[in-house]
């Protein structure tokens, strides 16, 4: 062949080549989605009140697997027992009647934003108490079409959903909340919801909540039975802990304070009546606003919580060293009237002893006319009334020694001093109300340290237990 013959041959096929590729660059994709879509859902040709069939194109339930993304989880509220929480939610179903041709696989999928276009699953969320979908700046929402017939459907929302605790172990407690999604009026005959085989939730990273920490979540499902029939049901069920640290600095710390301010009064002197009652009463006061606080940030529950028998013994802790402080000064009143009386009993004997002595000596010196004196014998007549008076009162009772006693020989133990320098009559009289100062020193902290010791032991057992 001629050297012209090849030019001329390899310019027509260059020329070829270049119509093809110019045919090809001139194929709008968006003119075809729009013939696609107007085919699959033309009218008379989709209907989407039908379900779709079920596995294999068979009249078995429509399948329709579900996707969860948590976004954030806004509060968890005691109060109202409920949580709020933000997630991308997707199903994915398949529906045989919305295949296309994907034009050699250039085409991946069709997107939709009207969700009324095609056949949706009833799903709702059961324990649902407000939710609301989001708009800005465009309605958060898309379904794709694939060209086997695979429909995703994907939205953002905010939902508040309830989530029934038991408050037993507060602030040492872990609380469990449900997400559950089920159908609304499709039976588990034509559909059923299934989790996303892999990983069917996901939550995002560093998920930050003020009180509490998502420790964990699992996947369940959740079947229920009525009188219509069975309906399809999962739910998802996170788990919180609540965070201890925030509950020991705002409510612990201070109450043990608060406790360990009363015992002050203790080392206050018996006679400091304005200090001690002004420091038992501030501190009831203060333990009482304490107490009212942390119960209006929680529901009236019927049982006992954790924090109520924390709040309760403190509180009994605080009256009671109020109520010490009025026995240390019923006591010392008491011994001062006892001196009192002793000392009046001193005095009336003292006259008694005086007058005897007079009337001794009068009846020993006898004087006559003549101004003589005659010494009368010491001897006791019988029947003489006088001398047995006097014989009696100048008597000394023998008395047995007594054995000792335990109690008393621990009680004389503590270093006491009388409160005010006046004869101790009795028995310890006067340093009763300073030995009730001295116990009480040493037995509150003793008692709140065992109760302390009870307490943490008790109800962290309890938390381990239950988890």
């Amino acid at each position: 062949m001629a050297p012209g013959h090849y030019f001329w041959a390899i310019f027509y096929f260059a020329c070829l080549c270049s119509a093809s590729l110019a045919n090809n660059a001139k194929v709008n994709f968006r003119e075809k989605e729009k013939k696609i879509l107007d085919q699959i859902l033309g009218a008379g040709k989709y209907d989407a009140r039908i379900r779709p069939s079920g596995i294999n194109g068979t009249d078995g339930p429509a399948i329709v697997r579900i996707n969860l993304f948590v976004r954030s989880i806004m509060t968890i509220s005691d109060i109202k027992m409920e949580y709020s929480v933000q997630l991308t939610f997707r199903e994915q179903w398949l529906d045989e009647r919305l295949k296309f041709d994907d034009i050699g696989g250039r085409l991946k999928y069709l997107t939709l934003t009207e969700a009324n276009r095609v056949w949706m699953p009833d799903l709702f969320f059961s324990n649902e108490k407000e939710g609301h979908f989001h708009n800005i700046i465009m309605p958060n929402v898309y379904i794709r079409i694939f060209p086997y017939g695979s429909v995703l459907y994907s939205i953002r929302i905010s939902l508040t959903l309830a989530c029934p605790m038991n408050l037993k172990l507060y602030p040492l407690d872990r609380q469990v909340c449900s997400l559950r999604m089920a159908s609304y009026g499709w039976t588990t005959a034509d559909l059923v919801f299934l989790w996303k085989e892999g990983d069917p939730v996901q939550v995002v990273k560093n998920l930050h909540l003020p009180r509490f920490t998502l420790e964990k979540f699992l996947t369940d499902y959740c079947n229920s039975k009525t009188n219509t029939g069975e309906y399809s049901c999962l739910k998802v069920d996170l788990l919180f802990k609540r965070e201890f640290s925030y509950y020991l600095i705002q409510i612990y710390i201070p109450c043990c304070m608060l406790v360990i301010v009363s015992w002050v009064s203790f080392w206050l002197d018996q006679g400091a009546v304005p200090a001690r009652v002004s420091l038992g009463v501030t501190t009831l006061l203060t333990m009482a606003t304490q107490t009212s606080g942390i119960n209006a940030s929680l529901p009236p529950v019927s049982y006992t919580k954790a924090i109520d028998v924390w709040t309760g013994v403190c509180l009994t802790f605080v009256f009671g060293a109020l109520l010490e402080f009025a026995l240390v000064n019923y006591a010392s009143r008491s011994a001062d009237r006892a001196a009192d009386i002793q000392r009046e009993n001193m005095k009336k004997k003292r006259r008694e002893m005086e007058q005897v002595s007079l009337d001794a000596a009068s009846d020993l010196l006898d004087t006559d006319s003549n101004a003589t004196f005659a010494m009368k014998p010491l001897v006791r007549h019988p029947g003489d009334p006088m001398a047995m008076e006097k014989l009696r009162q100048c008597e000394v009772h023998m008395q047995p020694p007594k054995r000792p006693n335990c109690c008393r020989t621990w009680w004389s133990r503590f270093p006491t001093s009388p409160l005010k320098k006046v004869p101790c009559f009795g028995r310890g009289q006067c340093s009763r109300s300073k030995r009730i100062d001295v116990i009480s020193r040493i037995t509150f902290p003793l008692v709140f340290a065992l109760f302390n010791l009870v307490y943490w032991s008790t109800y962290l057992f309890r938390e381990e237990e239950e988890d």
